[in-house]
This record gives structure tokens, sequence and C-alpha cells, in this order.
């Protein structure tokens, strides 16, 4: 197996981290696309991945699983050790429902903050710019964490008492907004301690 991605970047970080949760990160190798030089737009890695986006599993049989879910539910029925999805019906909805509000209210849209609203990664890169739209997903993003504290008032992970994709993709999403310069809210107490708790994982403390 072989996972292209760059090390540091916040979608390629949930992958790695979905591995060494599952204690797989040396079954695999890491192969390094050049972002920054465009390699991910080439038609040699659009073969492999049409999306043009970091990262993207390919199989021993040729086959390439592009999307951090898709990635992360395979990694997590392939490899033994606690489940990331959820074992229950019950369970998989609640992951599956906190995972894409943590992607799409926060990772995504601190990401088109970065991507709109900022210089980003270069002229080169950012081509195609609506900056209205990046400032709009900012305040998505203070919205969405603020709304992620409330649900950890209740609950020890975001759904509910057992770690998952949603707490992976929340805390990459949160990285990224340190990086974009996105505050979280002091007063976003329960937020602030999951994340200290999360950091503290062997998976992401090493």
């Amino acid at each position: 197996m072989k996972i292209y991605d760059v090390e540091g970047f916040p979608n390629p970080a949930r992958v790695r981290i979905a591995l060494a949760e599952k204690g797989a990160t040396d079954k695999v190798s890491f192969v390094p696309v050049d972002v920054m030089g465009g390699e991910h737009r080439s038609a040699e890695f659009k073969a492999k991945n049409p999306d043009a986006v970091v990262p993207c599993l390919e199989l021993a049989d040729g086959t390439h699983i592009s999307q951090c879910n898709a990635i992360t539910e395979y990694i997590d029925a392939e490899f033994d050790g606690p489940s990331l999805t959820g074992t229950s019906a019950k369970e998989r909805a609640m992951v599956s429902m906190m995972n894409l509000r943590a992607e799409n209210g926060l990772l995504n849209a601190v990401a088109a903050y970065f991507h709109h609203a900022t210089p980003g990664l270069g002229p080169d890169l950012e081509t195609d710019q609506c900056a209205e739209w990046g400032t709009r997903q900012k305040d998505v993003a203070g919205s969405t964490m603020a709304y992620l504290d409330s649900v950890l008032a209740d609950n020890a992970f975001l759904a509910g008492e057992n770690f998952s994709m949603a707490d992976i993709t929340a805390f990459a999403g949160l990285a990224f907004a340190d990086f974009a310069k996105v505050e979280i809210p002091d007063s976003l107490q329960n937020l602030q301690a999951w994340r200290a708790k999360v950091a503290a994982r062997p998976s992401i403390a090493g």
C-alpha cells in the first residue's frame, strides 16, 4: 500500500492519524507529492486521482482510493484495533454525521477562507479566488466551533464516548485554523479541553 500525500497538510494528517490509531503506519509507504510545484495537477497524478488533491491511497492491485473519509473507512476495515467508524448502526450513523459536520463546517470552511480570502498557497496555485466567499466561510468555521463546544459539554468525544474519525477530522480542522489564523474563542472551554485530550493521544503526540 502506498499513500501519496504531503506531510503536515490537514487532510493527509487525518489519514496518518487514522493509521497510527490502528497501529498500521508501518504497513504503508508514503510517497511525497510536490503540491507547491503543482505535481498534484499533472496528468500523471490525475490519472491516479482525478480530484487532483492529496491524500490518495494506492493498493497492491493498482486500485486508487481518494477522499479522506473513504480512505479512513478502508483503513478502519482493513486493520485490527478499535473502530474509528463505529460498530453498531447507531454509532456508525453518529460518527458519519459528526464527521461530516466537522469536515464541512470546520475543516472545509477554514480551507475556503485560507484559499480564497488570504494569499493561500500563492498566486501560482490560487488562481480562482473569491474573497467574499472565503470571508463568509470563516464565519461558518466560527459557528461550527461553537456547535462542537456544545456537543462536547455532554460527550467525551464528538460522536459519543468513543474516539472516532469525527474527532480526527475536527482536530485536523483546528490545526488548519491555527495555520490560517482563525482563532478558537477562549470561551469555548469544552472544545479547548477536548483538543488537549486528543493531542495527548499516542497517535498524535508520538
